[in-house]
């Protein structure tokens, strides 16, 4: 748990999180916003060095990451798959990998295609913080946090919200990561709306329903609630199928376009989508200013993980 104390520790999963750690964070993002913003110089990270090592595929976060180290005045050691180009490519272990990056930075940062990969990581660095920015079909915390701002900026709360989820909740880290966020916080209530090949686990069921938060699994779009607070839509993933009819089956059964927003939709609500977007919301849709995806989320990612590194470096 953080409990307040941001410095030194790993950022792993949501569970870490208390409401307090969120009063802690999110003030400090706004400020953050102020300098990305407004691009006004910063040497808060002035000397400091993180590594970003992404095992997987990534433009938004591997991007924001980078971005949000710079925008502070630090520098970073940046590795895109490196199986190809890394000695990961002749047979190097991931223990060995992180041991021989914790010699040359302050913070790792990675993302990897094994579930629990991050804790491994994080168990192997024994002087340096590890950020998790997504662990095979585990979570994706930092995702989380600049969802939850988002959606915090918008309504000035975390509780007593109802909020849709539709497409691969099955696979969709970042949807495990938000719903786990939203278990800190009571009352809250998510509708979650997919095929049956790509449910929630009966057991992640089960355990975030036991933490508090309402989950009420829907079929159809006709059985969305018009009162929702936000809809988080996400693709179905097909780097997770083996089998790629499997995938062509579920992909895009359930498609945000401008009707479905009319209809069940309200003036109030926020439609969101952690990205890449694969023809799961039509791009008629962007232009609705309840669309935020392309608007203050993805910037909302630079300015959370400002302030996380900000705070795990214990500058703040």
């Amino acid at each position: 748990m953080i409990n307040g104390k941001f410095k030194g520790k790993d950022i792993l999963s949501l569970d870490q999180f208390t409401p307090n750690d969120f009063k802690i964070l999110f003030p400090l993002t706004k400020k953050m916003k102020n300098i990305g913003f407004n691009a006004r110089p910063s040497k808060l990270l002035d000397g400091n060095i993180v590594t970003l090592i992404f095992y997987e595929p990534s433009s938004r976060t591997f991007g924001s990451f980078s971005a949000a180290v710079k925008q502070l005045g630090g520098q970073t050691v940046e590795i895109q798959n490196p199986q190809v180009f890394s000695s990961v490519a002749k047979g190097e272990c991931l223990s060995d990998t992180i041991r021989v990056f914790e010699a040359y930075c302050d913070a790792i940062v990675i993302r990897h295609y094994e579930t629990g990969s991050a804790k491994k990581a994080a168990d192997y660095a024994s002087s340096v913080p590890v950020i998790n920015a997504g662990d095979g079909t585990g979570e994706h915390p930092t995702q989380a946090l600049l969802d939850l701002y988002t959606i915090h900026e918008k309504f000035d709360r975390l509780d007593n919200l109802v909020g849709v989820v539709g497409g691969d909740i099955l696979n969709g880290r970042t949807v495990h990561s938000l719903i786990r966020g939203l278990c800190r916080f009571k009352k809250n209530t998510l509708f979650l709306l997919s095929p049956k090949q790509l449910r929630l686990p009966r057991a992640d069921f089960l355990y975030f329903r036991d933490k508090g938060i309402n989950l009420i699994e829907i079929q159809s779009e006709e059985e969305i609630p018009k009162i929702a607070d936000f809809w988080y839509w996400t693709r179905v993933q097909k780097e997770r199928f083996k089998n790629l009819k499997d995938y062509k089956t579920v992909k895009n059964r359930f498609i945000v376009t401008k009707k479905l927003l009319e209809d069940y939709g309200n003036k109030e609500m926020i439609l969101m989508h952690p990205l890449p977007r694969i023809g799961e919301i039509e791009q008629e849709v962007d232009s609705d200013p309840r669309a935020v995806y392309l608007k203050s989320q993805i910037r909302n990612g630079m300015y959370v993980r400002m302030a996380l590194l900000a705070l795990i470096l214990g500058k703040v």
